[in-house]
């Protein structure tokens, strides 16, 4: 009977056995295609952020084959299918063309940089350890080259070591949300605007249907949504394929254009970009958070026209990379310290609770409902921890700057996965090189520590939803996701162990396999100027040698515009917990001085204001009517781009 089915799922909690292996055969059956895709024919489904496009699109395809009669009875349920969605939204990014393959050839691309420049050779190749990646001629000239099959005994050990470090990465940053999902998602209820899109998308069928199979929205205002926006995104596809055909202006209509010299340089280029699946989900972040987003961006700018007049260099807000006034990327970073420190202050009896309970000696039920026991979280974060300072010790640097490396990376996942959930934004900012060299410069640093924190450039590049961390955040959104669906945690988060291993080993097979038969350099990163190729062959090597022949001091600038950012940061929490009515929100302050939100701010103010006029005359019963339909833009637009993309795919990106 379906309700016996139904029943059984419920043990379960949606974490069935079906449920993985789907969810593995799909990580498993996307992998070759998003090296196809994103290193070889430009077609970016595959992107580390989210909404992820097509983990977004599967979801709504297979739930919509549940409603086929010859699954209507057998098909996955809601839980099910939810599930499905986490584990794949977890383990997806590493295939990614920002993540797994900027990971595999960091380390061996200095051998071949080396080889054009005598002095980095004599300069920093010694430094590397052998066991980073293949030292065998031969193995590196297939590499580059392609037309060869991959020398796995060369490439065993380091597959091993970056494997392992890839893996504790995220064990740690997992170990620590999975502490501190509670907290955040039960005690201090912040909003996960992410997570409503799975939610309202899959629905429980009535019991007057006699199904068990989860079902796509019913809600009209929903399919109203999908609609409209499915229906601007096939008529831009069509005219980017086919300039016959005329194209709806909803991205990249400019409203200011940059002038390149005078104080109204600081202004930049801003442009009109309603995309249906952003203004979507921006209507689903909290409104307080909007407003701060777009005021203080507006305070960016006003400071960046103050600091062109008095005579710094006239530059558009996004290019502001350097710490003089106002350092708008070292003050968010400062806050985003802040931030982690301040979240963490909020939790303190939380994570006093959750030492306690760790060190009884009798087992207890104060955490049988978390995603792990607390003694085995602490430990596997404790292991974690030793594991990735011990390998930065062994490629030469000192403890204390693998301690501060280790907890600067982790902690940063971690604050980034907060932002996220609050607001479902993650701003750019400084990555680690940058702010460990702060105080006292490069000078303080060994010639392997630079080394190495270049070396793990993928893992610290300032962009945190292209980048390894959008593992451990789409990992708190399952979370509430799993809290929200009745899905079981502790069996989620051991389908979480079982995927990412898989993908890992999935990942590296794939993309090795690939490179040795074309080459890196027939790859889009050897022959197509973008950031993983740009950071690969030219920056890094660049900047390590720099650093060692010719050492940094102290950025007092820098130093001071974190140190603002910082105080700024707590200051606004401060105020938000004191004053009820106060309108300013310190993750809107951090957004807005991050990277690209020139592109958001007129979408941030148009949210902004339909929320307020929607809630100030129809109240919160309007507005939780109107959620389906931004929920419908969001879906009709990622819906749209994975059938493009497929397209592309299947036609070697040529359409």
């Amino acid at each position: 009977m379906p309700w016996e089915k139904a029943a059984g799922d419920a043990r379960a909690g949606g974490v069935t056995l079906r449920a993985v292996l789907i969810a593995i055969a799909l990580v498993i059956f996307v992998t070759p295609a998003a090296y196809l895709g994103g290193t070889l024919w430009h077609v970016d489904i595959f992107t580390a952020g989210a909404p992820g496009i097509w983990p977004t699109s599967l979801l709504v395809l297979m739930t919509a084959a549940m409603g086929l009669p010859l699954l209507r009875h057998v098909g996955l349920t809601r839980r099910e299918l939810l599930t499905v969605y986490s584990l794949v939204t977890v383990a997806a990014p590493l295939s990614s063309y920002t993540v797994l393959f900027y990971v595999i050839p960091k380390a061996i691309l200095y051998y071949h940089v080396a080889r054009a420049n005598s002095a980095w050779e004599t300069t920093f190749i010694q430094r590397i350890p052998l066991w980073w990646a293949p030292t065998d001629s031969l193995a590196q000239e297939g590499f580059f080259d392609g037309q060869a099959t991959v020398p796995w005994g060369q490439w065993a050990l380091p597959i091993a070591a970056w494997g392992s470090f890839v893996m504790a990465l995220f064990a740690a940053s997992l170990s620590l949300l999975a502490l501190l999902q509670r907290q955040w998602i039960a005690h201090e209820r912040i909003a996960f605007p992410l997570a409503q899109v799975p939610l309202e998308t899959v629905r429980d069928p009535t019991p007057a249907q006699g199904i068990s199979a989860g079902r796509l929205s019913s809600s009209r205002t929903f399919w109203i949504g999908f609609g409209v926006s499915a229906a601007i995104g096939i008529a831009n596809g069509l005219s980017a394929r086919f300039p016959a055909i005329p194209t709806i202006p909803v991205a990249w209509v400019p409203i200011t254009r940059w002038q390149k010299v005078g104080p109204l340089a600081g202004v930049g280029e801003i442009d009109l970009n309603l995309w249906p699946w952003f203004l979507g989900l921006i209507y689903l972040i909290p409104k307080e958070v909007l407003f701060s987003c777009w005021f203080f961006f507006l305070l960016r700018i006003a400071l960046h026209v103050v600091a062109i007049a008095a005579g710094a260099t006239p530059q558009q807000p996004d290019e502001w990379y350097s710490s003089g006034f106002p350092a708008p990327y070292h003050q968010a970073s400062g806050a985003t310290i802040a931030l982690g420190c301040w979240a963490l202050w909020i939790a303190r009896n939380h994570i006093v609770r959750v030492i306690r309970v760790a060190i009884r000696r009798q087992s207890a039920d104060d955490d049988a409902a978390e995603p792990m026991r607390y003694r085995w979280t602490l430990l596997v974060l404790g292991a974690s921890l030793i594991w990735m300072s011990g390998f930065c010790v062994l490629s030469g640097c000192r403890p204390l700057f693998a301690a501060a490396l280790v907890a600067l990376l982790v902690g940063s996942y971690v604050v980034y996965a907060r932002i996220r959930a609050e607001t479902s934004l993650i701003p750019s900012v400084l990555d680690q090189s940058s702010i460990m060299t702060l105080v006292g410069g490069s000078a303080v640093l060994r010639p392997q520590e630079i080394v190495t924190l270049f070396t793990m450039r993928w893992a610290t590049f300032p962009s945190p939803s292209d980048i390894i961390s959008a593992c451990p955040m789409n990992a708190l959104d399952s979370y509430k996701i799993a809290d929200s669906a009745g899905i079981d945690r502790r069996r989620l988060t051991t389908g979480f162990w079982i995927i990412f291993p898989v993908a890992l080993a999935v990942g590296y097979y794939v993309f090795l396999t690939g490179i040795y038969r074309v080459g890196y350099f027939g790859t889009r990163a050897g022959s197509f100027y973008d950031w993983p190729s740009m950071q690969s062959r030219v920056s890094d090597p660049s900047t390590i040698y720099t650093w060692i022949t010719t050492p940094t001091k102290t950025d007092v600038g820098g130093a001071v515009a974190v140190a603002a950012g910082a105080v700024i940061c707590l200051l606004l929490g401060l105020l938000r917990l004191r004053y009820w009515w106060w309108p300013f929100h310190p993750i809107g302050y951090i957004v807005a001085n991050g990277w690209g939100v020139t592109w958001y701010t007129v979408p941030f103010f148009v949210g902004w204001a339909a929320k307020s006029l929607v809630v100030r005359y129809g109240g919160l019963r309007l507005y939780r009517a109107t959620v389906p339909l931004a929920i419908g833009f969001i879906i009709g637009d990622m819906l749209n781009r994975g059938l493009w993309s497929v397209m592309s795919l299947v036609t070697r990106g040529q359409l």
